[in-house]
Parts: C-alpha cells; sequence; structure tokens
C-alpha cells in the first residue's frame, strides 16, 4: 500500500490544482443553456464583437442574428481567427469540437480546439492507462510530453491522451491516438477496456478547463514497448505503482506530472486496490475524482 504521507501530498497537490474557479465567471448560453464559461477579461473581449454576441445580466448570448448551428459554426470561426491573431489562443490545431447541451447531443456549434479554454466550453477527451506486469503487481507507463507543447510542455502524462473532436467516438479516438501518440496497433489499442470518466474543472492560465475524461486501461503485454510517433511525446517510462503514487504528488520538478493525467492516475490506483479504502484520506482522494455538478452545465 501507498505510506500515508505520499497520500497526504497527493490530496494536497490535486486538490491544488484541480481547484474549481474561484472568481466570477460570464456564461454564454445558447437557447437559455450555458455552453461556455469565461472570466472578466475573455468576456469583455467577446462582448466587444458585437455583431456576434449582446451582453445579459450574468454574461453572454449570441445575437438574433446568429441563430442557427452553422451561422454560429460560421461566425465563432471569424471570431476564433481573430483571436488567434491576437496572440489570445494555443496554436491552431484545425480541428473542431462540437458544442452542445451534451455529449453525442446535436450541436449548438463547432469551435476551433485552440480556443475552447478561452470560451469555456465543455469539452471531452479520452486517456488511457498503460497496465504491465502481472495482475496482482502491475506497474504503469508514462508518456513525456515533448518540450514544444503549447500546454503543459514536458511534463509526465498518461500512457495515451487527446480530445474528442467532432465526428469522433471514443473508441475512435482511443485508436487514433494510441497509434500516433505511442505505436500502438490498432489491435492492441481496442483491447483498452473503459472504467468510467473523471472531470476536470479549474482555470488555468488560459482559461477554463471544463472537461470530461473517459478513463480506460490497457493491458499491454510483457515484450511491448511504446513509441513515440508523432513528436507529440518524446520518451515513455514505466513505474510501478508506488513510484506513481509519488510522482503524482509532485507539484514541481522536471517530472510534474499534468493536472489531469494525475486525476487519471489516481482513480486507476483507487480502483487497483493500491490506496486502502480505511488508509487517511480515502474519501477526500475519492472526492477530487467527481466534484460536485453545475446542474447548468452539459452534460
Amino acid at each position: 500500500m501507498i505510506e500515508a504521507h505520499i497520500l497526504t501530498l497527493i490530496r494536497e497537490r490535486l486538490t491544488s490544482a484541480l481547484r474549481r474557479p474561484w472568481g466570477p465567471l460570464h456564461v454564454l448560453r445558447v437557447d437559455g443553456r450555458v455552453a461556455g464559461r469565461l472570466d472578466g477579461d475573455r468576456a469583455a473581449r467577446l462582448a466587444a464583437f458585437d455583431r456576434v454576441f449582446e451582453r445579459h445580466a450574468d454574461g453572454l448570448a449570441f445575437v438574433p442574428a446568429q441563430d442557427g448551428f452553422e451561422r454560429r459554426t460560421e461566425a465563432l470561426d471569424e471570431v476564433a481567427r481573430t483571436l488567434a491573431a491576437e496572440g489570445r489562443l494555443s496554436p491552431w490545431r484545425a480541428e473542431r469540437y462540437a458544442v452542445g447541451p451534451g455529449f453525442g447531443a446535436r450541436p449548438w456549434f463547432l469551435l476551433e480546439r485552440a480556443a475552447a479554454r478561452f470560451f469555456g466550453i465543455r469539452t471531452y477527451a479520452a486517456h488511457v492507462n498503460g497496465l504491465a506486469g502481472p495482475r496482482d503487481d502491475p506497474g504503469l507507463w508514462f508518456a513525456r510530453r515533448s518540450p514544444q507543447k503549447a500546454i503543459d510542455p514536458g511534463q509526465l502524462d498518461n500512457l495515451v491522451g487527446g480530445g474528442i473532436a467532432t465526428g469522433q467516438t471514443v473508441a475512435a479516438t482511443v485508436v487514433k491516438e494510441a497509434a500516433e501518440e505511442a505505436g500502438i496497433p490498432a489491435v492492441l489499442a481496442r483491447q483498452a477496456v473503459p472504467t468510467g470518466a473523471v472531470h476536470v474543472f479549474r482555470h488555468p492560465p488560459d482559461g477554463i478547463q471544463d472537461e470530461t475524461i473517459f478513463v480506460h486501461d490497457l493491458w499491454l503485454p510483457a515484450d511491448f514497448t511504446p513509441t513515440p510517433t508523432d513528436g507529440e511525446v518524446v520518451a515513455f517510462r514505466p513505474v510501478d505503482f508506488g513510484t506513481a503514487a509519488r510522482l503524482i504528488a509532485q507539484s514541481e520538478g522536471p517530472d510534474r506530472v499534468t493536472a489531469d493525467a494525475s486525476l487519471v492516475v489516481l482513480d486507476c490506483l483507487l480502483r487497483h486496490g493500491a490506496i486502502a479504502p480505511d488508509a487517511p484520506g480515502y474519501l477526500p482522494l475519492e472526492a477530487l475524482r467527481h466534484p460536485a455538478p453545475d446542474d447548468d452545465a452539459p452534460a
């Protein structure tokens, strides 16, 4: 089992890293429903696009002329390109997220992925824990993100992880990202087992991260070694569960694990019994996986 002081460090680090936004947020509404959340500066910038948005008491809404999927999507593409030209977004991805009342629901609009956190839209991702070794004492693979990545450069990450773009399923995203990031053949990637979902709602420097992560476990053969293929990952590292716990407890240093990947690893450790239910702080750790829901948010 993992030492009590390591569990305390994990709880302290993730409670801080995953803290819900504490300041007032401005909502972007569609048909009365929340489509995004913005801090004051970002809301003020969007309000200046007065052919697209109008101010309401608690935030913004589309002007009546932007009354359908195609018009909203076209208008937001122009807005996002302007924001990118102003240096307000992460690097352009040429990949869109569907934004609607729930996952898989008919979308209100599509939005360039680079603008997701600026607008504070609900996003969805698929992450994979790479497990290896005996089932009663498994190890876990970590990926090292490229130092050129715009978000969390050089940090450790789950074996595989990626956002679910419009038109993609969870399973297809796992297969795609597994091949691109770790050289995992499709026949093996399809063996990844869905184990549930965790949620992140926080305020990093680039906006609001409001993301549901579909978590998977993939048992890798003893003779298989992940290989970086697309430049987003530069190396892979296998560790035992005890080392995995110590890694996600680190808030600084070269081996820091991204906040969302740390939550996925914590979920894995809890599910596989590496943290005993009667361990100090077990319930606060458990609560980190599923923060209190916002009743007005997309499902």
